[in-house]
């Protein structure tokens, strides 16, 4: 299948990929997955071209040999500190009927799009670019709350909008990586990972009620508030599991990539759930020095400070850039740090609330059970997204009306203003 597109999820640590199609009951299915380690990356950022494409080409590679679909098309997901989030607001006057008609008319789409296009008044420095305008409500003649003013009568229309953009390097070097391994990049097809990975895991209720999406990278954290179904706050860290690994390591003198195994095989970060008499056994190095013994116990205490000190400056950034009173939904954990034993309930201590949870992306069905993860969120957000624009772009060509949900509001956004 030449039309197929993967989606790629470039993290810091791991390069993972999904595709899929629609099968013979016009339902959704993730056919394929791959994922390849690099070290290519630095907190969400490429600093190694050629490390970062080797990356990309085995785990499309990969894809390819799972599903049997040839691919030629990618999109991808962007993170990383230099994303950035701000909330704005338009305003525009509708004129009359026209023609000594002095009556009201109805709003139009062209309307709707004036106004956004008004409250993105931003001109993003030189080294910057929009990635996303995303409406969050609109208000005519003072009624506030709507999520589509189309065909409503009045003569002032508003709308509030969040603003991300992200740094031009970054999005080059994306686009520079996927087309040295021989795939071309979709027109557009760059997405906010945190964007991709809500639309995966999120539930309309969650959306509606105001939750926070953390993805728990290798190298960055990456936030996303959202509220009354639309993105209110974006905000990533610098920080994440590397830095628990290089712990490890530093404290026990082993090297990084054992103490990455440890890790994942006997790491947590609530005691609690630990016995006491658990021993993990870190290997000698060479022959000079034998193996060691560990209680599980004491590698908690090596891993639980630095990720309390991650979810302890997520929770400042969000009270920092959003108003959290409001949120009512849950806070849901992605990434590779969601895998982590204990860390649901630390983070319950942190944020000070028993709703959270851990984010599997939804059921797409077909003959791998891989992407049910929380580590490949960005990955199957980004399929559902790349495959709702098909569909919605088959529908316009058949003249019918598309359905939008809440989850495909945000897919709409895309098409209709980039």
């Amino acid at each position: 299948m030449n039309d197929s597109i993967v989606c790629l999820d470039i993290g810091t640590s791991v390069v993972r990929a999904v595709i899929g199609d629609f099968n013979e009951n016009n339902v959704l299915q993730i056919t394929g997955t791959g994922q390849c380690a690099t070290s290519g990356l630095r907190n969400g950022l490429i600093v190694n071209i050629e490390e970062t494409t080797r990356a990309i080409r085995t785990a499309i590679e990969a894809v390819e040999m799972v599903s049997g679909y040839e691919v030629s098309e990618c999109v991808a997901s962007i993170g990383g500190a230099h994303i950035a989030g701000l909330n704005s607001k338009g305003f525009l006057t509708l004129p009359s009927l026209g023609g000594g008609d002095k009556r009201m008319r109805e709003v139009t789409q062209h309307d709707v799009e004036r106004v956004i296009q008004s409250a993105n008044w931003m001109q993003p420095p030189p080294d910057r670019q929009i990635l996303h305008v995303i409406p969050q409500s609109y208000i005519v003649d003072g009624q506030g709350g709507i999520k589509n003013p189309v065909n409503m009568i009045g003569t002032h229309l508003e709308a509030a909008v969040h603003i991300i953009t992200a740094a031009i390097t970054p999005l080059q070097n994306i686009q520079r990586c996927i087309s040295r391994a021989g795939y071309t990049l979709a027109a557009n097809g760059v997405m906010l990972k945190t964007l991709a990975a809500t639309q995966a895991v999120m539930t309309d209720e969650e959306l509606e009620l105001g939750s926070i999406l953390i993805d728990l990278g290798g190298g960055t954290t990456d936030v996303l508030v959202l509220y009354d179904g639309a993105p209110i706050c974006t905000a990533s860290l610098p920080y994440g599991g590397i830095g628990v690994t290089n712990d490890i390591a530093v404290v026990k003198g082993i090297s990084f990539d054992t103490a990455e195994r440890i890790k994942l095989s006997s790491g947590s970060c609530w005691g609690e759930f630990l016995d006491e008499e658990a021993d993990v056994i870190i290997p000698g190095v060479g022959g000079g020095r034998p193996p060691e013994s560990v209680s599980r116990l004491e590698l908690c205490g090596i891993i639980r400070p630095q990720v309390e000190n991650i979810l302890e400056m997520v929770r400042r950034e969000v009270y920092r850039l959003s108003s959290v009173d409001s949120l009512s939904g849950n806070i849901v954990l992605v990434g590779g740090g969601a895998l982590m034993q204990g860390v649901v309930e630390l983070t319950q201590e942190v944020f000070n609330t028993s709703s959270v949870r851990v984010g599997y992306p939804r059921n797409f069905g077909g003959v791998v059970e891989e992407y049910r993860s929380p580590v490949f969120a960005a990955a199957a957000g980004l399929f559902y997204d790349a495959m709702d624009k098909r569909k919605n772009q088959e529908t316009a060509v058949s003249g019918k009306r598309p359905v939008w949900t809440i989850g495909e509001k945000i897919s709409k956004v895309f098409r209709e203003f980039f």
